[in-house]
């Protein structure tokens, strides 16, 4: 049976590592045949992303999305059931930053960063959970940050919308939990992705690349059934970097 797969975010940085990673694992495994929807604002990332993972030999669909719209969602689990007809894991993967001083920090800046990572995944969870909860089977993977538990200066609303994160898998825990679900909370360290600008060119040498998330991420995924890995804490060796 094939297993299908929505990993948001999926053109770039963790999100895209992840894509490649499900594809590798299974030209390694025959028993492990999945199909992988991969979602971002950006088409052009996206081919570039399924050409890597059909190369290898996985079937994949893009779907142009943007989280932070319900109705945009709202397509893209009725896109996949619609083909599919059903959904074996969600990797909400999908985030925003931005990183700048408390005073600095303006209403657009708070609206970009909660209207993706907070608002944009809880309505895609909520969207796709009742699914899985009449499959009785399924795994929900939020990419949170290690932010959620440890505020940094620069990180205030960041810091906000991943705290928010941590609250939603907490409660959606407590009904997965009666219907065979797993979900899995990554908490990642400082990852050299495109989030970080140009600052990320400074502490490149220092980070986690997201290949090492991605590894983890679906590590998790091909636990047996019977097992969840509830929470994965992942930090460069030598420790935060605050900035």
């Amino acid at each position: 049976m094939k297993d299908i797969i929505i990993i948001t975010g999926a053109g770039k940085g963790i999100g895209r590592a992840i894509a490649i990673d499900f594809a590798q694992r299974a030209a390694q495994n025959e028993q492990f045949h999945p199909v992988l929807v991969l979602s971002s604002r950006t088409a052009g990332d996206l081919e570039e992303v399924a050409g890597l993972c059909q190369d290898i030999g996985t079937e994949t669909m893009i779907a142009e999305t943007d989280i932070a719209d319900p109705k945009a969602t709202e397509t893209l689990v009725s896109m996949t059931m619609e083909k599919f007809g059903r959904i074996d894991c969600l990797v909400n993967n999908a985030g925003v930053g931005r990183f700048k001083a408390l005073t600095e920090i303006t209403e657009e800046d708070f609206d970009y960063t909660m209207n993706v990572n907070a608002k944009g995944t809880f309505f895609l969870t909520q969207k796709v959970f009742p699914i899985m909860q009449q499959q009785r089977s399924g795994h929900i993977v939020f990419i949170s940050s290690i932010a959620a538990e440890t505020a940094f200066k620069s990180s205030s609303v960041y810091s906000m919308s991943k705290f928010a994160q941590n609250g939603l898998i907490a409660s959606l825990r407590l009904y997965a939990r009666e219907c065979n679900v797993r979900v899995t909370n990554v908490m990642p360290g400082a990852v050299y992705t495109p989030m970080w600008g140009e600052s990320g060119e400074h502490f490149k040498d220092v980070m986690m690349m997201p290949e090492d998330i991605a590894s983890a991420t679906v590590g998790a995924y091909l636990q047996p059934e019977r097992t969840c890995i509830e929470e994965i804490v992942v930090r460069p060796t030598g420790g935060d970097i605050n900035s």
